[in-house]
């Protein structure tokens, strides 16, 4: 019903009724426009030419694969949210017996789950359609075809940011927040969790599927048969082409969008504290800054534009430098008029815009050729596969040092601005505060990276387009450039959800504290010296091991029915190779698909039922009856080393396996021997061991980071 509510009337109630309902409606206003300015940029990409009738067979392919996986992905994602939508509310009504909350919890888990699922399947959809219109673009103007891969991204950004705004405001507002501001954030935590239970089966399934698809026709295709990438006698190469919309688009846009939901919720119960000061405005302070910087994310887009012979790089960086400068701006109109002008806390978000910043230059300099980690790799590529493995292994490992070092000097110093921000509650509340509001800047920009990322797939399927139908190698060069950078800017959007997850954990940990205040009025302490505490620490470090073992297992699984497969089209047909007949890339596509839906089922729910389990079964051990919390407290070291395990790992598989591919991909532009050379192979072998680490298990552990907060958040009530 909330979205049938004109916003122009919501804004002008709002300015009779008070602040709390033209803050909200003002929200809104911005959230509907910012889809309606989605909308027009998709009509915008769908209008443009779509190249010749081979092109579009090509097109249509993918097309037809990529919905064919969301289809039967989102049945499975749908059945598993339903079991667990009932297990929530029987949790709650016979657990606490409390049926009010039992019902607003699994509403807003499910409203989570179904904006989600919206948000990566619109994205998605855009997508697939901008690759073919980005590669026929190509073909008279290279600014041209950056601008429609650009804008058909922006479509997933915008919308995702919007339907996450929409989602916590709507919520909000539907079970009387504006009334009841005190108590209702704690009601919607199951907004986030909602989100984040898709979001964690979007981008496993997706990853898998992308993975598997790639090592498959990579291995075959280049290693064994010794043709080039994208060479449509490749029977898995439009299996791989389809796995970079299901992993790089949907899967990356429900990780983004769970980031900014679980992020809006937490930032809101912190904010609860600063009622008596602030007002309502310190509950609806995370929804106004995260709509002005779509405002400033729209900008941003737009002005991109490149010359022919320019680096469409900087072009995309001019765009992201005027998201910034305006997500600043709108971030201090937030202030002003929500936390009265208060500049320490101001501050703290400029720090966390600050450190989104730092995170996309730390990731380009150990993702980029042009720097020394991948170039040391390159290097080790010269004498085999084992010295390409041990040197990708050392760089992966290195480079978790500075990020760490990044995430603790914004944690620290916005933690420092909140405790002099005069807040008028104790100081560690303060700061924490002061955490919260870093983590809001470094995802105002959130929807400018999110295109930056769906730039990626779209550019690469344009260069696999343009291959495939066999277009001038002029034009092939173009679509190169623009998909080197759609390499760099997927690399960099890994970054920026590693450094967005870390904050976000941390703040999401910080509301978990919180709401075990608000049932026990005790703050718990995390004492390692209790043995449940500790126990349950250590189990949050193994769940990220054997999550990130079943995720890299499940590609090597399904990478070997797709490799199997295509040598098996290739020695009952030779004629493919002859390029006399055509292969069944549909078989290729059907493979990978069911091999990915299958091995996404065990990790998933073993993330989502251990948290649950430790609380469940730790809440017995009492201590003699001398701490009745103890349950809680054993989630909460179980969800503070979780995190801290799977931000490390994670930066580990990004980088490490993203320097692994641009090693590969120096050695192509010639250096070193080039394409074909004992060098090149090593690097490929590098490339297939890094792209299960840096597309399956690295992004999922993004989101496994922020399901353990939202999920312990849900089941705290059980805990107690």
């Amino acid at each position: 019903m909330l979205f049938f509510v004109p916003p122009a009337a919501l804004v002008q109630a709002g300015a009779a009724a008070g602040p709390g309902p033209g803050y909200l409606g003002l929200i809104l206003t911005i959230s509907v426009l910012s889809l309606l300015a989605a909308g027009l940029l998709a009509r915008y990409v769908l209008a443009q030419d779509t190249g010749t009738a081979q092109m579009r067979e090509i097109s249509d392919a993918i097309k037809e694969g990529a919905e064919a996986f969301l289809r039967r992905q989102y049945k499975t994602i749908i059945l598993l949210a339903l079991v667990l939508a009932v297990v929530i509310f029987l949790g709650y009504q016979f657990g606490k017996g409390d049926g009010v909350l039992a019902r607003r919890v699994t509403v807003s888990f499910v409203a989570g789950a179904i904006c989600s699922l919206i948000a990566g399947f619109s994205g998605m959809w855009v997508s697939i359609r901008s690759n073919i219109r980005a590669a026929s673009a190509v073909r008279t103007s290279l600014n041209r075809g950056l601008q429609i891969a650009l804008r058909g991204g922006a479509v997933t950004g915008l919308t995702v940011v919007a339907m996450s705004l929409l989602g916590v405001g709507g919520i909000f507002w539907l079970f009387g927040g504006l009334e009841e501001p005190s108590a209702i954030p704690f009601q919607i935590v199951g907004f986030g969790f909602g989100a984040s239970f898709v979001a964690l089966f979007a981008q496993l399934g997706g990853g898998i599927y992308t993975k598997a698809a790639d090592v498959g026709a990579d291995l075959v295709g280049k290693v064994e048969a010794g043709i080039p990438e994208d060479d449509p006698r490749n029977p898995a190469v439009i299996a791989d082409l389809v796995g970079d919309n299901v992993g790089d688009c949907a899967g990356r846009g429900a990780d983004l969008f769970e980031s900014t939901a679980a992020e809006n919720v937490g930032a809101m119960i912190l904010g609860v504290a600063l009622l008596p000061t602030y007002g309502i405005g310190a509950v609806m302070f995370p929804l106004m800054a995260r709509a002005f910087g779509l405002i400033a994310s729209l900008v941003g887009i737009m002005v991109v534009r490149t010359d022919e012979d320019a680096d469409p790089m900087q072009a995309l960086n001019r765009g992201y430098y005027v998201t910034t400068a305006l997500a600043i701006i709108g971030f201090y109109v937030a202030v002003h008029f929500l936390l009265r002008n208060n500049l320490w806390l101001f501050a703290a978000g400029v720090v966390g815009i600050l450190t989104s910043f730092a995170f996309v230059w730390i990731t380009q300099y150990y993702t980029e050729y042009r720097y020394r980690p991948v170039q040391s790799i390159a290097n080790a590529c010269k004498t085999g596969p084992a010295t390409t493995i041990i040197t990708g292994l050392a760089v992966a490992m290195e480079c978790t040092a500075i990020p760490v070092l990044t995430i603790s000097a914004a944690i620290l110093l916005s933690y420092w601005f909140g405790t002099q921000a005069g807040l008028g509650i104790p100081s560690w509340n303060a700061g924490l505060y002061g955490t919260a509001v870093a983590t809001m800047g470094m995802l105002s920009t959130a929807a400018y990276i999110l295109a930056m990322d769906t730039f990626g797939p779209i550019t690469d399927n344009a260069g696999g387009i343009v291959e495939m139908s066999r277009q001038p190698e002029a034009i092939r060069r173009k679509t190169d450039r623009l998909d080197s950078v759609g390499n760099t800017t997927k690399a960099l959007t890994k970054g920026y959800a590693i450094g967005s997850a870390a904050l976000a954990a941390f703040l999401l940990f910080s509301a978990y504290i919180d709401t075990v205040k608000e049932i026990t009025h005790v703050v718990i302490p995390v004492d390692l010296g209790k043995i449940p505490v500790f126990v349950g620490a250590l189990l949050g470090a193994m769940l990220v091991f054997l999550f990130s073992s079943f995720a890299i297992k499940a590609v090597g699984r399904t990478a070997q029915f797709i490799i199997e497969e295509v040598r098996r089209q290739f020695r009952e047909n030779p004629g493919i190779m002859a390029g006399t007949s055509k292969p069944d890339y549909g078989r290729a596509v059907d493979i990978v698909t069911v091999g990915a839906l299958k091995a996404m089922v065990v990790p998933g729910l073993l993330a989502v039922c251990m948290p649950v389990a430790v609380g469940v079964v730790f809440r017995h051990f009492t201590m003699g009856g001398s701490n009745p919390t103890i349950g809680a407290e054993a989630v909460a070291a179980f969800l503070m080393v979780g995190t801290i395990a799977g931000i490390l790992m994670a930066t580990l598989m990004n980088n490490g396996g993203g320097a692994w591919d641009n090693a590969k991909k120096y050695i192509e532009t010639g250096q070193l021997g080039g394409k074909g050379s004992d060098a090149h192979k090593a690097g490929v072998v590098g490339d297939t061991v890094g792209d299960p680490f840096k597309d399956t298990a690295g992004p999922s552990l993004h989101v496994l980071i922020k399901l353990l907060s939202t999920i312990t958040l849900v089941a705290l009530p059980l805990f107690i």
